[in-house]
């Protein structure tokens, strides 16, 4: 699939790091480091801007490793950028962590995904089909 992008960052385009990976590493793009403080958020810039085809999205999404080592994490995961966004991709970090987390240019911060998605159209009605879980909530199924 090809993707237009715009790389206005002084970091090679996002890469996937293995062959099967599924999703590609997003690079913070600073001035200076970022310090984030325990339960601190901010949004880090990519220097990034993306053109997807109607019927896609990007899903901005944690890095395992930052959110095991530090308890880094995108606070809105996963983030979308829809395919008719045109501004910079940037990533809403937060620090989960018990001490500070410093944000160096050029680091890896995050994964995106590209996915497909689907366009609902609502058909109204006045009841819904019957299941066996009818309208158990959160924790309705057991452990």
């Amino acid at each position: 699939m090809q993707i237009k992008i715009v790389n206005r960052s002084r970091h090679p385009l996002p890469q996937y790091a293995t062959p099967q990976s599924a999703g590609l590493d997003l690079r913070a793009n600073l001035e200076k480091p970022i310090t984030l403080r325990p339960m601190q958020r901010c949004l880090v810039p990519t220097g990034l801007y993306i053109a997807l085809p109607p019927g896609y999205e990007a899903q901005v999404r944690p890095r395992s490793g930052l959110a095991l080592k530090h308890g880094i994490g995108v606070l809105n995961a996963p983030g979308t950028i829809d395919a008719d966004y045109r501004g910079e991709i940037g990533v809403i970090l937060i620090n989960l962590g018990q001490e500070n987390f410093v944000v160096d240019d050029g680091e890896r911060i995050a994964q995106m995904v590209i996915a497909r998605h689907e366009v609902a159209q609502w058909e109204i009605a006045e009841t819904l089909d019957e299941t066996e879980r009818g309208n158990g909530g959160f924790g309705h199924s057991g452990i």
